[in-house]
């Protein structure tokens, strides 16, 4: 820091008071760049009183004279401490260069703090440059602004107390980065629910596909051929996009929606080359969920995962639901089809969906019924 300090004072940006080192904006006239801010609209004294040593009420502490009950180094301008802003630039080319690609952030830090990184490296070095920089939004949680301040803040391990991590990876990219992100259960149960959807979506087409892997040659159906360019291109665009995630996500929509056709539906399995189809369709789901991070090591251990988990929030064990599905089964054998609806809207209030098929009635989560709109709404 000591060594910065020296150059942007030799390259004429900075200057000393009494002890105290000011950047001066005026010498560097590439200041507000980043903020689109021009010198009259900057708010000096940020943090402290507006000091009138400055030759510009804009310029900023680089380096700070000692005051008692302070910590302190020594310095050739006397004992004192680093300003706000210095460190960050000091670190960043010690430990990545001058220049380097991608530079993040809160979008609260492009004024004043990354506007004045800027200007401290380039002062000290004329050639420091970042080719892109990545300011997200900010955390509401129930509409409001997340800050330990108001007690309404949330861990990350809390949330994956009773959510699959993934779940929350899903839930936060269904969101543009830039954008400000709402954080409430009903959403989290949403994205929970439809990672469980991929997930099985794909497990049933690895399952059907590993079961016969011969091929009878010959090109694909159209339907899948365009299914696949549409997804490459939805993608490949949305992510050239300023990484547009949540377009992203939304793309595999439709192949999710064809698997499943071809995987459960009468017309489906008549089609041809559907094997085929479906290998192919789930490889490029797969390819787009690893570059999200959405990958799993396993779909099965995933899903079991996310089982678990919903067992966890509903506050029940499989056990339990599944001595309510045998009771269910009991009741509409008795043709006691009003305890059997109880026991079905009692599991759903839960967040627990009750599947019959010709091999039994089977579980899966859900989103809790009383939440249903609001996942409804979520996936127009």
């Amino acid at each position: 820091m000591l060594f910065f300090l020296e150059q942007i004072i030799d390259n004429g940006c900075a200057y000393v008071v009494s002890g105290d080192v000011y950047f001066s904006v005026d010498n560097f006239p590439e200041y507000g760049k980043l903020s689109g801010r021009k010198l009259d609209d900057n708010r000096a004294g940020e943090r402290v009183a507006v000091d009138d040593r400055k030759k510009n009420p804009a310029d900023f502490a680089l380096w700070k004279a000692a005051k008692d009950g302070e910590p302190w180094w020594d310095s050739p301008w006397g004992p004192g401490r680093p300003g706000w802003h210095i460190e960050c630039s000091a670190m960043s080319a010690q430990y990545l260069g001058n220049s380097f690609d991608i530079h993040g952030g809160g979008e609260d830090l492009i004024f004043p703090h990354h506007e004045n990184e800027i200007a401290q490296s380039r002062a000290a070095c004329c050639d420091s440059s970042i080719n892109y920089w990545v300011h997200n939004g900010f955390v509401n949680v129930n509409g409001q602004k997340m800050s330990k301040s108001l007690g309404n803040f949330i861990t990350i391990r809390k949330v994956i107390e009773l959510y699959h991590p993934l779940a929350l990876r899903m839930f936060l990219l269904g969101t543009h980065y830039r954008s400000p992100i709402n954080y409430t259960v009903e959403q989290l149960n949403v994205a929970s629910d439809r990672l469980y959807y991929t997930y099985q979506t794909l497990r049933d087409c690895e399952e059907s596909t590993q079961q016969d892997q011969s091929s009878s040659g010959g090109s694909l159906p159209f339907t899948t051929t365009h299914c696949i360019e549409k997804l490459h291109e939805d993608f490949e665009t949305s992510m050239s996009d300023d990484l547009h995630t949540s377009v992203a996500l939304a793309a595999i929509s439709e192949p999710l929606k064809v698997m499943n056709d071809l995987l459960h539906t009468r017309k489906g399995k008549k089609q041809e080359k559907r094997l085929e189809s479906l290998a192919v369709l789930e490889e490029k789901v797969r390819m787009v969920l690893s570059v999200l991070g959405l990958m799993p090591s396993s779909y099965h251990e995933a899903l079991q995962q996310l089982r678990e988990k919903a067992l966890r929030r509903a506050g029940v064990t499989e056990e339990q639901v599944l001595q309510k599905i045998e009771e269910r089964t009991a009741a509409r054998k008795a043709k006691q089809f009003g305890r059997s609806d109880e026991i079905r809207d009692e599991l759903a209030a839960l967040g627990v969906a009750l599947m019959d098929g010709p091999d039994g009635t089977a579980w899966r989560p859900s989103v809790p019924a009383s939440e249903q709109p609001v996942a409804a709404k979520s996936s127009k």
